[in-house]
């Protein structure tokens, strides 16, 4: 399973490269595949490259999706520590 991730810019670097940042987790990525990218935008990353930019609101969607994802699974583990 492929799995991408929205990310925002948090700064440009040389090469076509950026600092993005997630959930307070920062991580170099490849911006050669995306065009006009600047720093506060949303981009959705795959393996270490910015496939495209993303509306703000979208990102916060999917943000809140994958957040909702998370703790239903820490509920689910912290209700059967045994992993039955």
């Amino acid at each position: 399973m492929c799995l991408a991730l929205p990310c925002r810019i948090v700064e440009l670097r040389p090469d076509d490269r950026a600092l993005v940042e997630l959930d307070g987790v920062g991580k170099e990525i490849s911006l050669a595949l995306v065009d006009d990218a600047a720093v506060g935008d949303y981009v959705i990353v795959h393996v270490g490259y910015a496939l495209s930019r993303l509306d703000p609101e979208e990102a916060a969607k999917t943000l809140a999706l994958f957040a909702e994802l998370g703790e239903a699974a820490r509920q689910e583990r912290d209700a059967d520590p045994a992993g039955r």
